[in-house]
């Protein structure tokens, strides 16, 4: 008798080990998989053809999307989709170290005004890491009346970031997404609108 209830005793705390490594097993998995979810890359939308000198870029704070559209025989379709993470704090920004992304005007957008190789450049950010890469291949700098020092570029040693809101006021995109962006579609003059924090879809956008 006294050894039925031994192994009934050792089959509980087996099947009770068992089930607790299942529920660390299904943990990991969720966590593994989430950063794999994070790290979507852009979605090529558009397969025709359409004139790249007319092309421009619409940022939503709201949906964490950078989306390049095109005009194409009368409409204006999206043409790629790029997952961002934009600034800490939301709003319009003010003043440098608000840690906020600049918003453009109705009918005034920003533009690309120069797009400079980042690779080696590096930044402090307050974090205890030092000075470390931090800008991907390319840096697309925007020209931000009132407002310097912003622009859309990579995410190397802040992958995880995108999407997502822990810039100082940047746009980040996945290194490989920055490279895909700078070679398929941006220009210098590109037109770039940073819509409000819940400003919702533009008319064009609804088609």
């Amino acid at each position: 008798m006294k050894k039925i209830f031994t192994y009934i005793m050792l089959a509980a705390v087996v099947t009770a080990l068992t089930c607790c490594g299942g529920k660390k097993d299904d943990e990991e998995s969720k966590s593994s998989s989430a950063p794999r979810e994070k790290k979507e890359k852009y979605k090529d939308i558009y397969k025709g053809e359409y004139d790249k000198s007319k092309t421009f870029i619409v940022i939503s704070k709201k949906d964490l999307l950078l989306t390049v559209y095109a005009p194409v025989k009368g409409d204006t379709v999206p043409v790629a989709q790029f997952p961002v993470c934009l600034s800490l704090n939301k709003g319009q920004k003010q003043k440098p170290g608000d840690m906020r992304t600049p918003e453009s005007e109705p009918g005034e957008p920003f533009v690309i005004d120069a797009i400079k190789p980042a690779k080696d450049w590096t930044h402090d950010f307050g974090d205890g890491r030092g000075a470390i890469l931090a800008y991907g291949d390319w840096f697309l700098r925007l020209k931000t009346p009132g407002h310097s020092g912003i622009g859309i570029h990579g995410s190397t040693n802040n992958d995880n970031s995108v999407p997502g809101r822990a810039s100082e006021g940047c746009i980040r995109l996945h290194d490989p997404d920055i490279i895909t962006l700078k070679e398929q579609y941006a220009r210098v003059g590109m037109p770039v609108i940073i819509k409000q924090e819940d400003q919702g879809l533009k008319s064009f956008e609804k088609k």
